[in-house]
């Protein structure tokens, strides 16, 4: 973390974009089965530049092969891999292959050293420290650029520190977007319109809470169950950012989007502690340089995917309903009252609340 603002500002200037779809290197093959994480020998390298182990690392992640959270990694492992000379290889495995899709134990396997790199949103952090909820606060950001602000600011050290804590390094944090609402009965444009309809939202106390206060008859159910509750009646409606929900075909079973910033999901794109901490000052560098790298591309490219998925939406007759000034004001002082509640500012801690909202 404490190089992120100043690579930043370099960043900023020359992000590189990937084109989000599959290259070599995907989800589940690796890169190269014949070199084994950790290996003694020194890749060959040209000059004077410098020397490094070959080394393989697993990289995990929740989403799907097609989605940019697995590029990202693919991203990483190619800059890493020609910054080395081809030392070092990543191998990218989406869904959390190496957990049998599941997420907490994605994160615990970088924690416990047995995956080297993960790729998760700050929901499913959360489940090791509940302080990682503030990015979920009702109405945080106003914008992407808001988010950007505070994320590569002074907000985004403080939670970065917090991941750390861990025992994990943070290479960079990423997006998994604004969760927008979906529903089959009707246009949600102000919070009248949400009174009592049924919503799965994620398996989050705070996510609960401000649906709560949103008047929605809110319910938690494993996604995989999610498309047959909407196709069946179960429930109404559910909230998740776009390219989530389209890549699970929702736009299928829901006539009504309501795109806004009510609530919102980073991903912390993470390394396992001790292996950062083994790395020579060079190679620990690179892995800085290229993590935040990836990770600043990946926001780029989500919020692409994001836009391209309202038109196709659009195009196949969901209605789209975007907040007034007034009625977003109306939802956010709904869910003032969270920012206050002695429930979440314990969970939380007010110095980070704080950190966001100075």
């Amino acid at each position: 973390m404490k190089k992120f603002l100043a690579l930043l500002m370099t960043l900023a200037m020359c992000l590189s974009l990937a084109a989000c779809g599959g290259n070599d290197g995907g989800s589940g093959t690796p890169a190269n089965n014949d070199t084994p994480a950790n290996n003694d020998t020194p890749a060959s390298t040209d000059g004077d530049a410098p020397q490094f182990e070959k080394q393989t690392w697993k990289y995990t992640c929740s989403a799907t092969e097609n989605t940019c959270w697995a590029d990202m990694g693919r991203d990483f492992g190619q800059m890493v891999s020609e910054a080395t000379g081809g030392a070092v290889t990543v191998e990218v495995y989406a869904a959390d292959q190496l957990t049998s899709g599941n997420q907490t134990e994605g994160i615990q396997g970088v924690m416990d050293g047995t995956i080297e790199l993960s790729a998760h949103s700050n929901i499913i952090y959360s489940n090791f420290d509940k302080r990682l909820n503030v990015v979920s606060l009702p109405f945080l950001f106003d914008s992407f650029e808001d988010v950007d602000a505070k994320l590569d600011g002074d907000a985004g050290k403080a939670v970065g520190e917090v991941v750390e804590s861990m025992g994990l390094h943070l290479l960079g944090i990423a997006e998994n977007g604004f969760r927008h609402p979906t529903n089959s009965k009707r246009p949600i444009e102000s919070v009248a319109d949400m009174q009592g309809l049924k919503l799965r939202v994620a398996g989050s106390d705070l996510l609960n809470a401000e649906y709560a206060a949103w008047g929605a008859n809110y319910t938690n159910a494993n996604w995989s169950e999610v498309y047959t509750g909407l196709q069946t009646g179960t429930y109404d409606g559910q909230e998740n950012p776009l390219p989530t929900a389209n890549g699970a075909s929702i736009q299928e079973v829901q006539k009504y989007v309501t795109y806004w910033t009510g609530v919102y999901d980073c991903i912390f794109f993470t390394m396992n502690g001790e292996l950062y901490n083994s790395l020579s000052p060079e190679l620990q560098k690179i892995v800085d340089e290229c993590g935040l790298k990836a990770a600043q591309n990946q926001r780029v490219l989500e919020r692409q995917g994001d836009q391209e998925v309202l038109e196709a939406w659009k195009a196949a007759g969901v209605t789209v309903s975007e907040l007034t000034p007034e009625a977003a004001e109306e939802f956010r002082q709904a869910a003032a009252g969270i920012y206050t509640d002695p429930q979440f500012v314990d969970m939380i801690g007010q110095d980070l609340i704080d950190a966001f909202t100075k």
